[in-house]
């Protein structure tokens, strides 16, 4: 017969573990109850920015497409399809299903956090550009319509997050630009401007940043063929496969505006040590936190800059900016204009 010791311990541990497990708030079971409910919803959620986008687009969506972008199987994308329309989030009609107003409502709701989050990465942090959009998948869910609203006071109500497209107001309106065209159908050497920048797939959005190129871009298209599509942009020519061209969308211009996208100049990164120029701008490109650093330092247009020192290999080099001394890494000086002063 065990001894009331060892009875006593053996207690102890089975009470121990049941703490663990079942401890109201914190124990493991309800822990793992509240994440389930938490997967559910953000599926759900998923679901309903998938069907209004498809929506807008004019395409029909398709439990094939859903389990795509759910990244999930078709019998749990039934589930959630099951649970919207118990919701009254879904209305479905045999094989095909749309949104009702409540989860057009719903849906619009997401939408906005998703492109306030991304602007305010492209303003306020230091993420950079390809990191935006797989932030603000995460954030999203969790951000309350008061959330959404400060943050959108915050960053002074805009219109547009950073890839071009337009953030739902809080009261669910929304407006996309008119005479939108993707880049391979706009005529040879007509001027346009790049309105929207598709940030999906990932791989597709980090070429076309990789190529310096930025929403509010002028353009002029030089060559399409099936091929490859051929244009200028920022001052320098660019050439993409077509499947990746058409994920820009530009606006047609009437005429060649009256400013380049850069000032003439050149690049703070062209001086030799020794040369003094003066800041003309800013790159675009430099967003954020970086922006308000370089800022911040001194680097403004009509500042005078001076290039010291080289390092060994070309980068950093240490540039004197009202009498102090700083490293600029080279992707950082490619991004600043200047005009050389004569000594």
């Amino acid at each position: 017969m065990p001894s009331p010791l060892l009875s006593l311990l053996i207690f102890g541990v089975i009470a121990a573990i049941a703490a663990l497990l079942f401890w109201p708030e914190s124990g493991l079971f309800w822990r793992w109850q509240r994440g389930r409910s938490v997967t559910g919803r953000i599926l759900q959620e998923d679901a309903l920015k998938h069907i209004h986008q498809c929506e807008v687009n004019g395409n029909r969506p398709t439990i094939k497409s859903l389990a795509g972008a759910l990244n999930i199987g078709p019998n749990r994308v039934s589930r959630v399809l099951d649970s919207l329309q118990e919701h009254d989030l879904l209305v479905m009609d045999g094989g095909a299903f749309r949104l009702t107003p409540a989860g057009r409502e719903y849906a619009l709701r997401i939408i906005r956090a998703h492109r306030l989050y991304e602007r305010y990465l492209a303003d306020e942090s230091g993420y950079a550009e390809f990191e935006w959009h797989t932030q603000a998948e995460r954030q999203e869910h969790f951000l309350s319509d008061e959330d959404a609203a400060a943050l959108a006071v915050r960053l002074g109500n805009p219109a547009y997050d950073p890839h071009g497209d337009p953030i739902p107001t809080a009261d669910g309106q929304i407006a996309y630009a008119e005479n939108r065209i993707p880049l391979t159908a706009l005529e040879v050497d007509r001027p346009a401007r790049i309105v929207h920048m598709e940030d999906e797939p990932e791989t597709v959005y980090a070429q076309l940043v990789a190529e310096g190129l930025l929403v509010g871009q002028t353009v002029r298209l030089m060559e399409v063929s099936p091929q490859r599509v051929r244009f200028w942009a920022g001052g320098d020519e660019h050439i993409l496969a077509p499947l990746v061209a058409a994920n820009i969308s530009v606006v047609p211009l009437p005429e060649e505006p009256p400013q380049a996208d850069e000032p003439e100049g050149v690049p703070l990164s062209s001086l030799q040590a020794g040369e003094e120029a003066r800041v003309l701008k800013l790159s675009p490109r430099l967003r954020g936190v970086e922006r308000r650093r370089l800022m911040d330092l001194g680097i403004l247009p009509g500042t005078k800059i001076r290039a010291e020192l080289v390092a060994t290999g070309g980068d950093p080099v240490a540039y004197r900016i009202r009498g102090a001394l700083i490293a600029l890494r080279r992707e950082q000086s490619d991004l600043i204009w200047v005009e050389k002063v004569e000594g």
